[in-house]
C-alpha cells in the first residue's frame, strides 16, 4: 500500500478545512475579530507563498518584498481616489506594476548574489517608500483611506466574508500552482540554481531568464496581497514598504519552511497567532516572541511544516523497514 505522506497530506486537508469553516464559526460565535484576524493571515500568507517561490526555492533573499503589497495596495488607494472601483482593472493595474518594476529590479538585483543581492533589494524597497511618503496628494507619510472598495462585476470586496473567501481562495491557487511549478522542470532548474547555479549553466540552462521569470512571477503574486490588504484595511499607507514587514515575510518563510509547499501558510498562521497571543499576556511580547522563532528555527531546522515532512517520510521508512522484514521473515 502506498503511504507517502499520509499525515502532512491529511494534516494539508484538516488546515484548509478548518480556514474555510472560520468564517460559520466567526457568525455563530459573534467573533468578527477573528475572520478580520483570520484574513489577514490569509493576505500575509500569499505575500509569503510568492516569497517561498524565489528564497525557498531559488535561494534568492529578497530584503525588499514588501514593496509589492504596498505597491499593489497604492494602485488600489489611487485608483479608488479617483473614482476608479472596478475590480478587474485595479488588478490588470497591479499586476502590471508590478511585473514592471519586478522586471526593471531582477534585471539590476540578479547581477550579484548573496549580501549584495539583499542590498539591493532593500535599497530599491526603501527608494519607493520614500517616493510614496513624498506623495502628498495621496497622504504622503499618514497614507489614505480607501474610498470604495475593489467590485468585480458579480461581487465585491466591501463584505468581509467576501473577502475573506476571495483570499482563501488565491492562497489555495498560489499552494496549487508553487505545487505544480516545484515538480516541473522549471522548478527543478531553480533549485538547481540553488544548490549549484555554476553547474546548471555548464548543462546548458539559461539560469538568469529562470530566476528572472521566478522573481517576477514572486513580484505580481505579493501585489495581490496589497491589494486584497487594502480592501482588508480600508487603507493604504507607506508602512506597508517598510523594510520590518519584509522582515516578517522571512521570518513566516522560515519559520514555517523555506522550499515547502504549505510552509509559508503554516508560518504566517504561526507567527501572527502567536503574536496576538503574547499582546494579550504582555506588554513585553516582542522580548518573549524572538526568543521562541530562534528556539523553533534552532530545533526544527526546517521550519515547523519542513519537520512534519520529514517525521512522516521517517515513520514511512521505519514502515517500509518493518514490512520488508516481515516479508522476509515469513520466506
Amino acid at each position: 500500500m502506498k503511504t507517502t505522506h499520509r499525515i502532512t497530506f491529511w494534516f494539508n486537508v484538516a488546515l484548509l478545512v478548518l480556514l474555510a469553516l472560520v468564517p460559520l464559526y466567526a457568525n455563530l460565535a459573534s467573533e468578527p475579530f477573528l475572520m478580520t484576524f483570520t484574513s489577514r493571515v490569509l493576505v500575509f500568507a500569499i505575500a509569503a507563498i510568492s516569497l517561498n517561490m524565489i528564497l525557498g526555492y531559488g535561494g534568492m533573499v529578497s530584503f525588499g518584498h514588501a514593496l509589492y503589497i504596498g505597491l499593489g495596495a497604492y494602485c488600489v488607494g489611487i485608483m479608488a481616489s479617483h473614482g476608479v472601483a472596478n475590480g478587474w482593472l485595479q488588478l490588470g493595474v497591479t499586476l502590471l506594476a508590478c511585473a514592471l518594476v519586478g522586471l526593471l529590479t531582477g534585471l539590476i538585483s540578479l547581477r550579484t548574489t548573496g549580501i549584495a543581492f539583499i542590498m539591493i533589494t532593500l535599497a530599491f524597497a526603501q527608494m519607493f517608500y520614500y517616493l510614496f511618503v513624498s506623495l502628498k496628494p495621496y497622504g504622503g507619510d499618514d497614507g489614505m483611506s480607501l474610498e470604495t472598495r475593489s467590485g468585480f462585476a458579480l461581487f465585491d470586496l466591501s463584505s468581509p466574508i467576501t473577502l475573506y473567501y476571495v483570499a482563501l481562495l488565491v492562497v489555495v491557487s498560489a499552494l496549487y500552482v508553487s505545487a505544480r511549478t516545484v515538480d516541473a522542470r522549471f522548478g527543478m532548474v531553480l533549485r538547481g540554481c540553488r544548490l549549484n547555479e555554476r553547474r546548471m549553466n555548464a548543462l546548458g540552462f539559461a539560469t538568469t531568464r529562470y530566476k528572472l521569470l521566478a522573481y517576477v512571477w514572486s513580484c505580481m503574486l505579493c501585489g495581490v496581497s496589497g491589494l486584497l490588504y487594502a480592501n482588508l484595511t480600508g487603507f493604504t499607507s507607506p508602512a506597508y514598504l517598510a523594510w520590518t514587514v519584509s522582515g516578517e515575510l522571512i521570518v513566516m518563510v522560515v519559520l514555517g519552511g523555506m522550499g515547502t509547499v504549505f510552509g509559508p501558510l503554516v508560518g504566517a498562521l504561526t507567527l501572527l497567532l502567536s503574536e496576538e497571543i503574547l499582546k494579550a499576556l504582555t506588554d513585553h511580547w516582542m522580548a518573549v516572541l524572538g526568543p521562541l522563532i530562534v528556539l523553533v528555527v534552532l530545533l526544527a531546522k526546517r521550519g515547523l511544516y519542513g519537520f512534519l515532512l520529514d517525521w512522516d517520510a521517517a515513520r514511512e521508512r521505519r514502515e517500509r523497514l518493518w514490512s520488508t522484514g516481515a516479508d522476509q521473515g515469513g520466506k
